[in-house]
């Protein structure tokens, strides 16, 4: 035998030296879930490795979570029933305590990348990421008031803007409008390829944003996010953003849609971002806390699978943890 692999993995030093892949703390993407009361901070019983916080607690937690390596923060804000209603209006209101709150954290730390989420969701009375109207989802209109709350959010220092709404054409209205009003160094990373999936139940938990029990209001998303089935359909999605002028291509779920991220980065020379839904880490944490995995193995292996697959960029509930074992090593 001329041919032997295992000697490439006869010792530690050498599965090193010819490791093809590794993820590092500097891939990774923190999300952070914002509450109004700025001193306070709940537990989330379906995404345990998560929170959500006031203003103050974020603050203590990106200081944290910096000093280990994290740099990159995606903030997603929980909004009260009375500040809801069917446009989203409060996502532009002077008072927003998530615009307020963006401000305060790249005053305190103006190094990390602060990225924003672009939807109507958080806002909507009707708890869907456009506007709805005779029991559908309006598409332009919808994209006029996502570009306006781009904006706004530029100006409260968001490095990034987030559209998570799977509008057609946003992320060329959003990339005009922020352009216009001078915010031509304001990134995008666009939601791609974001799934109708199964796999988001926490974080609407989280945000208490799922659509409402009403029969005049769609009850699902499936007319915006994508069909779990398809493949080629992500690829348009794809070469739209991408001629539209996004900085990012992100695929959502991560773990169930590596298919997709391997595509995506094999067919665009744009930076790949990968969301490691709620659900996908949930089900794993559960999983190692009855015993059944070594998180300590489990969940490294899961995040070095999405790298694997061609993600740039990792956002995921494990990002602490991960550069917490990291530092520990």
């Amino acid at each position: 035998m001329f041919r032997r692999p295992r000697r490439n993995r006869k010792s530690k030093a050498v599965r090193a030296l010819v490791q093809e892949h590794r993820v590092q703390v500097e891939n990774l993407i923190m999300p952070l879930f914002l509450m109004e009361d700025p001193s306070k901070e709940e537990i989330i019983p379906s995404l345990p490795m998560a929170k959500r916080q006031g203003i103050d607690k974020i603050l203590s937690e990106i200081e944290t979570c910096t000093a280990l390596g994290i740099h990159s923060y995606m903030m997603f804000p929980k909004i009260a029933e009375s500040k809801k209603d069917k446009t989203g209006s409060y996502s532009l209101a002077q008072e927003n305590y998530y615009l307020q709150a963006a401000e305060k954290i790249k005053k305190h730390f103006p190094e990390i990348n602060l990225i924003s989420d672009v939807a109507l969701d958080p806002y909507s009375s009707d708890g869907h990421d456009g506007v709805v109207e005779n029991g559908k989802i309006l598409n332009d209109v919808t994209v006029e008031i996502l570009a306006e709350m781009s904006v706004a959010q530029a100006q409260a220092g968001f490095d990034m803007i987030g559209p998570s709404d799977m509008m057609d054409g946003r992320v060329g209205f959003i990339r005009e409008a922020l352009d216009e009003n001078g915010f031509t160094d304001t990134a995008i990373m666009s939601y791609t390829a974001k799934y109708a999936s199964a796999f988001y139940g926490p974080f609407r938990d989280a945000l208490d944003s799922a659509p409402v029990d009403d029969p005049n209001i769609p009850k699902d998303k499936y007319t915006y996010q994508m069909d779990p089935a398809n493949k080629q359909e992500a690829m348009i999605e794809a070469e739209l953003d991408y001629l539209e002028g996004a900085d990012f291509l992100m695929v959502k779920p991560a773990l169930h849609y590596l298919d997709i991220i391997h595509k995506l980065h094999e067919e665009f020379d744009i930076p790949i971002a990968a969301y490691h839904v709620s659900g996908e880490c949930s089900m794993l944490y559960a999983a190692c806390k009855n015993g059944w995995l070594d998180y300590k193995t489990a969940m490294p292996e899961t995040l070095l699978s999405i790298k694997r697959a061609g993600a740039t960029a990792i956002i995921s509930y494990f990002a602490k943890d991960f550069a917490q074992m990291i530092k520990n090593k």
